[in-house]
């Protein structure tokens, strides 16, 4: 009998926590008594379970870590101390080798004989871990059926997939392949593959980073980082040269940090690459921001907006003059919002300027302007300049300091309308910030037609949605503890979510219309909370029962809304109470290398 046959009581574990049904672990129970094979298996074959879930549960019901498997965990020179007979025979995987000890991924972990014989034939140590043994299985036929050198199977891509734009305009001119010097190239290749990946899967950023044992190359996608490959050891100097030089940056300066960008043409489109250099104690740390106006929704209905703060915030934007301001932390999609109420507000009738750094996206029937601050084009010293212009609408790409917050305020005040972004937590705590800044609050109250804050919450994947019961804790927390009860709908985890069970991001609002009674606070210079309440009163939702509307609608989970939306003082009672307590899983990786 394998390991997961002999711990039912996990899966009675799971069935509690509400990540499995009764009735699907029944159903599974059924078919392991007439097939004999491992429930575990049976479980996560038919989705009742992701394989992501299961396998850190079995492990630890052993005594063990568990993993699964996934590139990036998995170093290809391990793979070569055991012969594939081997591996499909113990069903076991070398993962990672530090020092005399190897981590190797075992369906029978605690198989004394398997052990013996893995180090008879490797020589070391063994730390075994546990994994399911199909995606044991999986990963020996994909790296052994795949050439290990990975030189040679990037020269096998064509090169002709990505090519350099050498004018940065958006024109119809055909594109220029800058690469023919260097033809062929497994380095060109390998940046060129990245770059693929990057955008076929949606990701906003490439991260191309030092490591002692070579390069680890990741992007971030749906707001976290995944890895991509692992070239070997000496080509990262390499690697970085090449996308340094796709970016016009100096190639022999690696002391200082750099900038760069280019546009580039793959699959079919053009896409543009903010490129930013960073030396490192390991040597050069890159960071590719991936602009792909395929993924740009610039209309305010596709934005996720409910239709009352749609409406409130078509108001803000409709007036003829004042300040509208969009907040949140960096990568909430601040610009985004940004440029819908451009779009909406766009007419030959109406001259549009807008001031940011950087551009990210050309629109038409608007005059944008880039900053420079090293030649001194500074966002106050552009906003001076930018009022002769005769604008309608100006946009602010972000408030930073008193002099450009002033400005701002005395253009909404000469009958123009400011859009612009801020850092705050919440939409009340834009007035505080603004006061911070120096500004009277008489001013504010004149001006400020309202806040729109917001973040990013990951969506259910579609492909592997299925319902679960979330505990009391987390229904209390979440301010719904009249649905226990209740289905919610989450994602078991697939391929094509990379077994996260989330797959693409909607936007969670919090709008905050200025009504007389706040402007009059405002102008006495009513605390944030004072304003937060009368704001309640008016109607205003916050952005965590915002984010709950989408979770009982099923566009997300409770767990993500949560997460998003958790005040500083949350977090930190949360860790406190975590300290010195033992994490549920034990990531497993090749990170444990740097020991």
């Amino acid at each position: 009998m394998t390991v997961a046959d002999r711990t039912i009581s996990v899966f009675e574990t799971i069935v509690e926590a509400g990540a499995l049904s009764e009735k699907q672990l029944d159903c599974a129970v059924a078919e392991q008594k007439a097939s004999g094979r491992d429930l575990g298996e049976i479980l996560v074959e038919q989705g009742a379970v992701a394989g992501a879930t299961l396998a850190p549960l079995l492990g630890r019901r052993l005594g063990l870590d568990g993993c699964y498997l996934r590139h990036g965990l998995i170093d290809p020179a391990a793979m070569k101390l055991i012969e594939q007979e081997e591996m499909e025979q113990l069903i076991a995987i070398p993962m990672f080798k530090v020092r005399d000890t190897l981590t190797v991924a075992m369906s029978e972990p605690l198989c004394l004989p398997k052990i013996d014989r893995l180090e008879q034939l490797t020589g070391c140590e063994i730390r075994p871990v546990f994994a399911l043994e199909s995606n044991i299985l999986e990963f020996v036929k994909k790296y052994i059926e795949c050439d290990l050198d990975i030189d040679a199977f990037l020269v096998s891509l064509a090169e002709s997939d990505v090519q350099v734009v050498e004018r940065e305009t958006v024109d119809d001119s055909p594109a220029t392949n800058l690469d023919k010097m260097v033809e062929g190239s497994p380095i060109v290749n390998l940046v060129n593959m990245a770059l693929l990946t990057a955008i076929r899967d949606r990701a906003s950023d490439i991260h191309i980073d030092p490591d002692r044992n070579g390069t680890r190359i990741c992007y971030r996608i749906d707001g976290t980082l995944r890895d991509l490959m692992r070239p070997p050891i000496g080509l990262h100097a390499a690697i970085v040269s090449r996308v340094k030089v796709i970016g016009k940056m100096d190639i022999a300066e690696k002391r200082l940090p750099q900038e760069g960008r280019v546009r580039i043409v793959a699959e079919g489109r053009g896409i543009d690459l903010r490129i930013s250099s960073m030396p490192t104690m390991l040597g050069e740390k890159i960071v590719v921001r991936v602009l792909d106006k395929a993924n740009l929704h610039v209309r305010l209905e596709t934005l996720g907006l409910r239709t009352e703060a749609m409406n409130s915030f078509v108001r803000m934007l409709r007036r003829p003059h004042g300040l509208v301001l969009v907040t949140g932390p960096t990568g909430s999609g601040k610009t985004t919002t940004l440029y819908s109420g451009l779009y909406l507000l766009r007419s030959p009738e109406r001259n549009i300027v807008t001031v940011e750094d950087p551009v990210e996206y050309q629109l038409d029937m608007i005059h944008q302007i880039q900053t420079h601050e090293a030649v001194g084009l500074t966002y106050a010293r552009v906003l001076r300049r930018v009022l002769r212009q005769d604008p309608d609408v100006i946009m602010i790409g972000e408030i930073r300091d008193e002099e450009t917050a002033r400005i701002a305020i005395q253009s909404a005040l000469t009958g123009h309308l400011v859009l612009a972004t801020l850092h705050t937590n919440d939409a009340p705590g834009a007035v505080a910030r603004l006061l911070e800044m120096n500004i009277e609050s008489y001013l504010i109250s004149s001006v400020l037609n309202g806040v729109v804050a917001q973040r990013l919450a990951r969506t259910i994947c579609p492909n592997c949605a299925t319902q679960s019961y979330p505990t009391e804790n987390v229904l209390a927390d979440a301010g719904l503890t009249h649905m226990s009860g209740r289905a919610f709908a989450r994602g078991l985890g697939c391929r094509q979510c990379h077994d996260t069970g989330f797959r693409g991001r909607i936007g969670i609002y919090e709008v905050m219309e200025v009504s007389a009674e706040l402007r009059r606070m405002i102008h006495q210079s009513a605390p944030t909370q004072e304003l937060r309440q009368q704001w309640r009163r008016d109607g205003g939702l916050t952005l965590r029962e915002e984010g709950m509307i989408a979770a009982v609608e099923g566009k997300s989970t409770i767990e993500e809304i949560l997460r998003i939306t958790r005040s500083p003082d949350e977090q930190t009672d949360r860790q406190d109470a975590a300290a010195g307590s033992q994490t549920d899983e034990v990531q497993v990786g090749p990170e444990e290398q740097t020991a």
